[in-house]
């Protein structure tokens, strides 16, 4: 690794703009930040996926690569991607930092405790829920109602039995015995927050409006009410900072926020993209999941809060996860079966007909495996091509930026000769409702939607509220383009399930839980924190 500040003024970042966490991690300052507010913007590039399987597609790894090989063709180009959670880490995929000779380093230091935005994020969202409780302990001047209370405790960790427990046993003193919940922080409307917000004052703003609770007469009560804003600001004051790390190959990568996009908007910050718009010709971000989540979210949302319009969209599959949603077994996805592939390839179909929908110009990348065939390629190459999508082939995993310029040319190519024209799926004014059935039926395929009682009844209270104008975030799971996991390939004509409505006022947005998603995961029978270890000089092992 280059010393951090090496990697800066590559940039033309002086050592005065950055605040050192250690020799290879550093925060932008805000003054830096101010200073760069009146450049203009370079090209936008999404590095989006198909849906996930146990195959891999390398949506990551294919980012970091893709930059890696603009640095390759000598184009300044500056990586924009989401911190990693402890869950997954530990959980059932192991660290997210690219793989191969396409990743972002130090990986230990950025897979575990990084620079302290999770804890940061974490800290301010209890602190919240402990003004909340101790409120109503110390007389309920708000009249809180305990069976109305929305906010929920977090941790940045996957562990089940959180999701449903009882606070306030013992003594008087010890608190009002009611129902709680704990989500992962990923989860957390701060954490939403602050990969929306602008600047502090945005921050504050948005953290006044989050809705903790409702009165005895069915009215919200707020953050701002509880005077919770200053201290949980005060917490997030650094965690506002992007974070500035690299590639393998000395590619500059801004590293901040980490929301999931199965249960949350799946984005990167808008301060870190911004930035990296400014500082760079190029900027490649990603979106977390499946196209259906990750690139939905990052356009419906993250680019109608920030007015961001992409400039192209590039679309990672493998050979292997396409076999897999044709109905091939996990052991057989080495041996070449053209039929399973041919079968499989609607899920790539449907992904790139959604990318389309925006308006922007769409590049397929087959992120490579040794086990790949000539005639499977060449399969996938003639059917994107055949639906007017670019098509390149990536092998940064084993050859780092080299094996990304055939890419790096393709999306420079597309960015030049093809304009985009990029919109978002619904407008503002649209119902709640109709935005859901909008998203559901258009880039899911559903047939249909039902709504249970209860989310029928949300949604038309919040729409009383006055939060009707705000866009969707869809909680689904990710590896079905349906609410049912092991529906594969392109499910079509399903009655996708809302179970529960709530709104994220500080946000900006209003969740829709799907299906059987949850907001606290749990730990597999098998956790990748079984592989994890420190030898006895110091070295983390296992953490992939």
């Amino acid at each position: 690794m280059e010393p951090i500040e090496k990697v800066a003024a590559a940039l033309e970042i002086r050592q005065s703009d950055l605040e050192f966490y250690g020799k290879y991690k550093a925060k932008l300052t805000e003054e830096y930040l101010d200073s760069i507010q009146d450049r203009p913007y370079g090209k936008l590039v999404l590095v989006t996926a198909i849906n996930p399987t146990p195959a891999g597609e390398g949506k990551t790894t294919t980012s970091v690569g893709l930059g890696q090989a603009f640095g390759k063709l000598g184009k300044k180009a500056v990586i924009a991607l989401r911190e990693p959670s402890l869950g997954p880490c530990f959980g059932i995929k192991g660290g997210a930092a690219g793989g191969g000779y396409a990743q972002v380093v130090p990986m230990e230091d950025l897979n575990l405790h990084f620079t302290g935005d999770f804890h940061a994020i974490t800290s301010a969202n209890n602190l919240l829920a402990a003004l909340l409780d101790n409120h109503i302990q110390q007389g309920n001047e708000l009249q809180i109602d305990t069976r109305q209370i929305v906010w929920k405790r977090c941790m940045d960790m996957n562990d089940r039995v959180l999701r449903n427990i009882v606070v306030g046993l013992g003594k008087k003193t010890d608190g009002v015995v009611r129902e709680d919940h704990f989500v992962i922080t990923v989860a957390s409307e701060i954490m939403a927050i602050l990969c929306l917000a602008e600047d502090m004052k945005d921050l504050k703003e948005r953290l006044a409006r989050i809705i903790v609770a409702y009165n005895m007469e069915g009215k919200p009560v707020t953050a701002g009410e509880l005077k919770a804003v200053g201290a949980m600001a005060a917490l997030l004051k650094d965690a506002m900072k992007p974070n500035l790390i690299q590639t393998l190959e000395g590619t500059p990568a801004l590293v901040h926020g980490g929301p999931f996009a199965n249960i949350a908007h799946g984005c990167n910050s808008v301060r870190a993209t911004r930035a990296a718009m400014k500082m760079a010709d190029y900027c490649i971000t990603e979106a977390g999941f499946g196209a259906d989540l990750g690139a939905e979210k990052f356009f419906d949302i993250k680019c109608r809060i920030a007015d961001f319009k992409p400039d192209a969209a590039v679309l990672v599959a493998t050979v292997r996860a396409l076999k897999y949603n044709g109905g091939a077994a996990k052991d057989d996805l080495s041996t070449e079966n053209l039929q399973t592939l041919e079968k499989g390839i609607v899920n790539l179909e449907k992904h790139i007909e959604n990318l389309q929908k925006y308006g922007i110009p769409v590049v397929v990348t087959l992120n490579s495996f040794v086990t790949d065939t000539p005639a499977e390629t060449e399969y996938v190459r003639n059917f994107c091509e055949a639906r007017g999508c670019e098509f390149a082939l990536s092998q940064v995993w084993e050859k780092g930026g080299e094996g990304g310029i055939a890419l790096a040319e393709k999306v420079l190519q597309t960015l030049e000769t093809k304009k985009s024209d990029f919109h978002v799926l619904y407008e503002n004014e649209l119902a709640l409702e109709d935005k859901i059935c909008r998203v559901a039926t258009e880039i899911y395929g559903a047939g249909s939607v039902s709504f249970s009682p209860g989310a029928r009844r949300e949604l038309q209270k919040i729409t009383e509220m006055g939060f009707g104008n705000l866009p969707v975030c869809m909680a689904k799971n990710q590896y079905s383009l349906s609410d049912d996991p092991k529906r594969l390939g392109r499910p079509e004509g399903f009655e996708l399930s809302v179970r529960e409505v709530y709104v994220a006022a500080g946000a900006g947005f209003v969740v829709a839980l799907t299906g059987d998603v949850v907001t606290m995961p749990a730990l597999s029978k098998q956790p990748a924190a079984y592989r994890i270890d420190v030898t006895e000089n110091g070295v983390i092992t296992g953490l992939f």
